[in-house]
Order: C-alpha cells, then sequence, then structure tokens
C-alpha cells in the first residue's frame, strides 16, 4: 500500500469519526422523553460473579437462550437514521468484497488480529459465528472458549472466505468474559499479556497461574504478526442497566492501559433486538429507534467513550436463515473494526519512519 493510500485511508477514518461524533452530538440535543425500564423478576436479581460460565457462543450452544432484561415502553421513531446505512443487497455484496479483500496496511503484517473483550454471556463468540456464518451462507455455531470456570483457552479464528476464496486477512481472538471490579478469572496482567503477543495460541488461563516467561509456549519476542492490533469491547445491550458498578472500574481500567499500549478500542452493543420489538422485525429500524441511541449513550459510560466508536449488532442465536440486512449490520461492524485496526498499523509505521 502507497503512503499516498495510507494517508488518504487514514484521513478518512478521522472524518468518518467525526461525523459520526456530530451527529450523536446533534441527536443528543433533541427533547425527547424515553420510557424508563421496568425490571422484570430476572434483573432484579444481582450478577454473580463468583463463578465463571465460559460458554459465550450462541444458543444453540449455550443452551436455553437468555431472556430480555428490560421492557421498555414503545416511544417514536425518529424520522431518519441518525447514522447513514444503505440496506441493500448490493452494500451486503459490497461490505463482502471489503471485507474478503482486506489486507493489513504493515508488510510485516498478514493479518489483523482482533480481541474481543466483554462480560460473560456478552456476544463475544456469537458474533465471531455470525460474522463467519455471512461468508458460509448459511447459520454456524463456531466459536466456544471453554467449559469450565477455572480453565479457559485463548482461541482465534481466522475468519474465511467464501467457498473458494482464501481466508480473510482478519483474526479474532476469545478468551474468558470479564467480572466486576477484579476481573474474574482472568487477570490485567493476562489481558495485556495476549495483547503484547506473548500468549500462545491453545493457552489455557488459570486464575492461580498467570501468565509468566516460564509459562510454556510462552513468547518472548512477539513478532508484529503475534501481537493484538485492535480491541472490540463488547457489551450486551439487554444488560447494560444491570451490569455491577464495578464493571465499568474494570472497562475504565483497561482502557487505561490499552490506551497506552497504542492499541485502538472499539465496541459493540449486541442483542439490540432484545431491548426494541421494532428492531426485533426489522433491524433497519435501529438507527431510528430512541430506544437504541439512548442505550448507546449509557454503554458509551459505562465504556468511558465517545459513541461513535460503538457500533450496534444483532448476532445470530436462534435463527436458521441469514437476512441481508442483519449482514449489512454485522458486516459494517466488521469494516468499522478493521478501520481501527489499520490505524495501529499506520500509527507504528509512521513511528518506524521517525526514527530511521
Amino acid at each position: 500500500m502507497s503512503l499516498e493510500h495510507k494517508v488518504v485511508l487514514s484521513r478518512r477514518v478521522r472524518q468518518r469519526t467525526q461525523k459520526m461524533q456530530e451527529n450523536d452530538s446533534r441527536e443528543g440535543s433533541f427533547k425527547f422523553c424515553l420510557g424508563e425500564p421496568v425490571a422484570t423478576a430476572a434483573s432484579a436479581q444481582p450478577l454473580s460473579t463468583a463463578a465463571v460460565d465460559t460458554k459465550d457462543a450462541p444458543s444453540s450452544t449455550e443452551g436455553e437462550e437468555s431472556k430480555p432484561r428490560f421492557t421498555f415502553q414503545v416511544q417514536p421513531k425518529l424520522e431518519s437514521q441518525w447514522r447513514e446505512v444503505d440496506w441493500t443487497e448490493a452494500q451486503r455484496t459490497s461490505l463482502m468484497k471489503t471485507v474478503s479483500s482486506y489486507k493489513p496496511s504493515c508488510e510485516e503484517v498478514t493479518r489483523a488480529r482482533i480481541l474481543l473483550l466483554g462480560p460473560v454471556g456478552s456476544g463475544k463468540s456469537s458474533f465471531i459465528s455470525s460474522v463467519q456464518s455471512v461468508f458460509d451462507g448459511r447459520v454456524i455455531n463456531r466459536a466456544m472458549v471453554g467449559s469450565s470456570s477455572t480453565s479457559f483457552t485463548k482461541k482465534s479464528f481466522n475468519i474465511r472466505g467464501q467457498k473458494g476464496e482464501a481466508p480473510t486477512g482478519l483474526v479474532m481472538c476469545d478468551i474468558i468474559g470479564l467480572g466486576d471490579g477484579e476481573i474474574t478469572g482472568l487477570t490485567l496482567h493476562d489481558i495485556l499479556s495476549v495483547i503484547k503477543g506473548h500468549v500462545p495460541e491453545g493457552h489455557k488461563f488459570s486464575p492461580d497461574q498467570p501468565v509468566r516467561s516460564e509459562t510454556p509456549g510462552y513468547v518472548k519476542s512477539p513478532s508484529p504478526e503475534d501481537k493484538i492490533h485492535c480491541v472490540v469491547f463488547v457489551v450486551d445491550a439487554s444488560k447494560i442497566l444491570t451490569y455491577p458498578k464495578g464493571l465499568s472500574t474494570t472497562f475504565h481500567q483497561l482502557r487505561e492501559h490499552i490506551s497506552d499500549m497504542g492499541v485502538h478500542q472499539v465496541a459493540l452493543l449486541t442483542h439490540v433486538d432484545k431491548i426494541c420489538s421494532e428492531i426485533a422485525k426489522d433491524v433497519t429500524q435501529v438507527y431510528k429507534s430512541y430506544t437504541i441511541r439512548d442505550m448507546m449513550g449509557k454503554a458509551a459510560a459505562l465504556l468511558g467513550m465517545s459513541t461513535s466508536y460503538i457500533v450496534p449488532v444483532k448476532n445470530y442465536s436462534s435463527d436458521l436463515d441469514l437476512d441481508v440486512n442483519t449482514d449489512v449490520l454485522l458486516l459494517s461492524a466488521v469494516d468499522h473494526i478493521l478501520q481501527y485496526a489499520d490505524l495501529y498499523f499506520q500509527d507504528n509505521t509512521s513511528q518506524k519512519t521517525q526514527f530511521r
């Protein structure tokens, strides 16, 4: 990739972010009354973080589908989308081509490695499976990170292209979910070790055995290919208001340390169809929903980041067939992630050039 192309791409990402921030700010100035969520019996129960359930895959692997935590009053829709999305077959085809043909803008790296972090059950594994489903042309359940509260594995999934195509330049890494306050089952040290590229594929994490230089397979001198190039925080829209307060502290701590490492971060707001009946029927209404826009603001506060870095998604869970509009939303999220991964490559390429 030429220097001129890198500059254009960097400018496009930053202009897009600025535009999203302006749109979010402008929409936030509208006056409206959003009905307060009514807690159900399930939501009245505190979330347990003493034990970690690592089963974060779609419902067919997790068992019973989790129920919505809130019942929202019906709200009027916005007249126009507060983020522009082209809900067409042509757009899905275009996004699939963009993702499948993606190559990191760094000669030393062949694939962008993306780490998904979020609470247990937030939809990390389901998102990976959903994205792969789009390229496979059918709904699949691919990702599971473990089945024990004391042993869980780092797994990486290279997203395959369509049948007959080479794998994409995208690898998604899945590890155990986070708890509140102290990171349940996974220490801050271990997470940062994954991002730095020290943790080998298939490593089994254990709360009482943190990653060290003596750990079998420990990568002492990680190559650029071994490192994480973008971190994606994943939060469940139907649980935002019931997450323990300590979880926000965990996110803020993580973001501070990850930012110090020069790694860009974005976020996914999953299960949006569970908090808005209109979206459950028609996902194209996601950017016309007051409920979703309000929940995006709450997610931003939880994570300590601007809403311009957060994108809503609907994963395939109980679905048996693909849907064009759901595919567009999923692929738009992947495109969003890859743009920030490429900023990492550009930032590091610029630093190397300066010190030559």
